[in-house]
């Protein structure tokens, strides 16, 4: 028993040797509802002007169809996007 602990307490302090600390950590994955976007799902469907009703978190981004949006990505931006009919069609973060 005495062995196997010596043996693992070993091998613990050879892989920690392994780690670069100098080496940039992987940045944690964002929450997908930072925006609060699941919230807000029961909007899909609805008539644009509902929004006019509402208080919505900024920032806060309605897209029309066709419209030209930025790539940048922002986690606690909600995006609502409309169709052509002028309903919601998509309620997300980016």
């Amino acid at each position: 028993m005495t062995q196997k602990l010596i043996l693992a307490a070993g091998m613990a302090l050879g892989l920690s040797a392994c780690v670069d600390p100098s080496l940039p950590q992987p940045e944690p994955e964002p929450d997908p509802n930072a925006c609060g976007a699941a919230d807000l799902q029961f909007l899909v469907g609805q008539k644009r002007s509902v929004l006019a009703m509402m208080s919505l978190p900024a920032p806060v981004r309605v897209i029309e169809p066709g419209m030209a949006v930025t790539m940048d990505y922002n986690a606690d931006r909600l995006n609502i996007e409309l169709d052509e009919q002028n309903r919601i069609s998509r309620v997300y973060c980016s």
